[in-house]
Formats: C-alpha cells, sequence, structure tokens
C-alpha cells in the first residue's frame, strides 16, 4: 500500500470482506449513507490506558468523525475505570466495554482496529496478535525491545495486509517537516553529516524493597512477557495516577532515552536520509550506567553513539536537548522540537524555498489522523512496520555497541553483525513463558 495507491475503503468493505451482511431499514436519514455514518465508522479497540492514552491518544480518537472507540483494555481496574468513564462521558452513553484480558478484545469481530498503548515490553506481543487477527494497529514507539521480535512484527503486517502505525508525531512536526523535505530534495546540496541529540531524563535511584501488590492491578499480566520480580511502585507506575512511570527506567520492559526519545527524532533522520527501510553499516559509541547500588532503575543515564552509511554520510546521536542538524555541502539546517529552539540555518533564505512540482513531496498529517486516513484509503501510513522497526533498531544497535565497547560493522539487509557472535545474540530478548512471539 502507498499514498499513490489508495482506494477508498469502508466499514462496508470491511464487512463485505469478512463474509458479514448488512441489513439496513427501509426509511433512514440521508446522512446514513455518508461517509461518517455509524455503520461506516471504524470502530477503535483502545489497549493500555496509561498517561499517554488518557491525554494523548483517547482525545484524538474520540474527536475523529471517522472512527469510535468502542473498547478499553487495561491491567489496572482504577485506570480501566477511569477511562471507561472518559468514553462514555464523550459519547454520553455506557456502550464501551472495558477488558482486563487484551486477548477478549482482539478476538472482537467488530473492532477494525487498536490503538496499543501499552508498555514497551508489551508492544510486539500485542500488536503481533493484534495482526494475525486482521486487525490495524496503531502502536506507540519505541515499537520494539529488539531488533529480531522487529523483524517479526514487520513480516507478519505485510503478510496480513493490514495498516499499521508506528506511532510517533515527529514527522507531524511543522519544523521536521519542513527540514526533510529540504533535505532529502537537496536544497542543502549532498548530505555529509547528521546530528541528533535527545534530551536527559533518565536518572538513578528507584526504590527496590518488594511491596504488596495493589488490589487494582494484575501484577502477573502486566509483567507478562518480562522476567518476574517482585512488585514494588517504581518498578511499575504510580498507584491512581498518571506520573512518569518507573517501568520507562527499567531495562526488562524498556532501554531508557537511547530507543524512547530517539525513536522520534531518528525516525526523520532516517527518512530525510533515504534510509527508512535499511540502516547504518557501522555502529560505535559509549554510555554511562546508574552506579551500582544506587537504585532499581538501571537504563543508561548519557550516551554518544557514531553510525556511518554506506553512502558515508555520518549519523552522530546524543544526549543534549532534542534536535536534528543537517549539513550538506551547500548549507545547513539545525531544527529544534519546539517553537522555542525553532530553525536555524546557513542562509535563512532557503527556508522561503517552494518545493518544485518534480521534487519529493512528503506526506503531512496529524498522527491519529494519519492512522484512520491510512485505513480509509488503503494506503501506508507515515511510518509503518517496516519504518518503525529500522527507526527502534538505530538506538538498539547503539545500545548493544555501547555494551560491547567496541566498533561493530552492521548488515542492513540481513540484520546481522559481522563477525560479533555476541552481539547477535544480543539482538534477541528472552521471553517468559507463556507470552512470547507466537502469542495469538
Amino acid at each position: 500500500m502507498s499514498d499513490s495507491n489508495c482506494k477508498k475503503i469502508t466499514r462496508r468493505h470491511i464487512l463485505k470482506a469478512s463474509g458479514a451482511a448488512i441489513v439496513l431499514p427501509t426509511i433512514v436519514p440521508a446522512s446514513v449513507f455518508g461517509e461518517s455514518a455509524p455503520s461506516n465508522r471504524i470502530n477503535i479497540g483502545m489497549i493500555g490506558m496509561g498517561r499517554q492514552a488518557m491525554y494523548a491518544n483517547i482525545p484524538p480518537f474520540l474527536q475523529s468523525k471517522d472512527c469510535k472507540v468502542v473498547a478499553v483494555c487495561d491491567v489496572d481496574k482504577w485506570r480501566l475505570d477511569n477511562a471507561k468513564k472518559k468514553v462514555d462521558e464523550f459519547y454520553r452513553n455506557k456502550d464501551c466495554r472495558a477488558y482486563s484480558n487484551w486477548r477478549k478484545l482482539i478476538e472482537r469481530d467488530d473492532i477494525d482496529a487498536i490503538m496499543n498503548s501499552t508498555a514497551d515490553h508489551w508492544h510486539v506481543p500485542i500488536s503481533l496478535a493484534a495482526v494475525r487477527k486482521g486487525k490495524h494497529v496503531s502502536c506507540e514507539k519505541p515499537l520494539t525491545l529488539s531488533i529480531a521480535e522487529g523483524r517479526v512484527l514487520a513480516d507478519a503486517v505485510k503478510k496480513h495486509g493490514v495498516v499499521f502505525r508506528t506511532d510517533s508525531e515527529c514527522r507531524s512536526n511543522s519544523y521536521m517537516h519542513k527540514t526533510a523535505q529540504l533535505a532529502i530534495n537537496g536544497y542543502l546540496g549532498n548530505i555529509k553529516r547528521i546530528e541528533v541529540g535527545v534530551p536527559a531524563g533518565d536518572v538513578a535511584g528507584g526504590k527496590t524493597t518488594p511491596m504488596e501488590v495493589p488490589a487494582e492491578l494484575d501484577y502477573d499480566m502486566w509483567v507478562g512477557p518480562a522476567p518476574m520480580k517482585a512488585y514494588t511502585l517504581d518498578r511499575v507506575h504510580p498507584r491512581k495516577g498518571y506520573g512518569r512511570p518507573g517501568w520507562m527506567r527499567c531495562r526488562d520492559t524498556c532501554e531508557g532515552m537511547i530507543t524512547n526519545w530517539g525513536t522520534h527524532l531518528l525516525d526523520v533522520t532516517q527518512q530525510l536520509n533515504k534510509t527508512e527501510r535499511t540502516g547504518p553499516v557501522s555502529i560505535e559509541g559509549t554510555g554511562k550506567y546508574p552506579e551500582p547500588g544506587s537504585g532499581l532503575w538501571n537504563v543508561l543515564i548519557d550516551f554518544r553513539v557514531q553510525f556511518k552509511y554506506a553512502t558515508g554520510i555520518v549519523l552522530d546521536y546524543l544526549i543534549d536537548v532534542p534536535y536534528i542538524k543537517v549539513e550538506g555541502d551547500e548549507g545547513w539546517i539545525k531544527t529544534h522540537w519546539n517553537s522555542k529552539g525553532g530553525m536555524t540555518a546557513h542562509d535563512k533564505n532557503v527556508f522561503r524555498v517552494k518545493l518544485k512540482e518534480s521534487d519529493i513531496h512528503l506526506p503531512l498529517r496529524q498522527d491519529k489522523e494519519d492512522f484512520i486516513y491510512a485505513i480509509r484509503n488503503r494506503c501506508n501510513t507515515m511510518a509503518d512496520a517496516e519504518v518503525g522497526h529500522r527507526t527502534c533498531s538505530m538506538g538498539q544497535l547503539g545500545h548493544i555497541a555501547i555494551q560491547r565497547g567496541k566498533k561493530l560493522s552492521w548488515n542492513p539487509k540481513i540484520e546481522r553483525f559481522v563477525d560479533d557472535e555476541k552481539g547477535n545474540e544480543m539482538l534477541h530478548r528472552p521471553y517468559r513463558k507463556p507470552w512470547g512471539l507466537n502469542v495469538t
């Protein structure tokens, strides 16, 4: 599927394809037959009802005339009840179904798509199961916790022909979009070097003392495919609140800023470098972890990584502030994530460039709009599973190089390190039974 080969699709097509019959009343308002009619809306199931879902993911789906949130799911009952209440209050009914088991949600034939807003260690098992059920999937970044599972997911999406979105808003950012279009169309000349910064935020700390599992939390299901370790609040998320969760600083469930923020900015970098479906050929880097005994949290608190591509382009990736700097042989642009930093360049006139019809015109849609648009039009999203996997791989490759303590050669075609079997072993992660990549 691609933007250049789109075909309009409605819920009638989805139901017809599944063999379901639609019985229409004899007399109905003309509006019922429009694209926004209830029978044509895309039914969305939301899985994982933490802060990202409540503040960033539910609202745009509720506001969309093209879809309806029909189910929510979480292993924390307090969060689940809040999510159902939010949806029901918006629609002014009590129709939204609430599930504590995500498997029951994806079994529903009337759910067309899911939004996966779970902790990182659940991204692939849930998304993979939904894809195999023929559901369209939007999944929070970073897409995976290992390069090997990313390959399995990307291949499954291609095999089953569903729409998949790697949910990052970076390509929807007007600054990032403009930078990518200017760079990819040669308005900076031949790209020589790229620099990417991500913010600091991961620190040492976290209480390790085991605690009693809260009554509202199904901890065994929350842990799922990750190693089972004693419950402590700083390993999971705040009770009855939506503050920054501790799982984002535990390597069993997240890799920290190197993939967390990295999968925003590295995504645009891969796009403007025309490498979004491949990767670098060498990686080296250094990093700093919390001191032993300093607490529960163990993700990188500082790092600097250098990637080299087959074209000779160098990418330097480091902890700083969120920005992208692209350097070509005819000029440069530095773009910050937020309006405070803005955009700077070798010559401000470059920002007045108007693209020619023959130039590459990158799609620009808001993140949830992009997902719905792709389902409606049988198109790729702006960052599908393959793109999301390759972007996430960048941070993971950097993390592996830091742990190996040496420069590594990488074959992006077969996704293996050259002459480094220990590095290749790190392409996988162990799954706790009975969860794993074959989950259905």
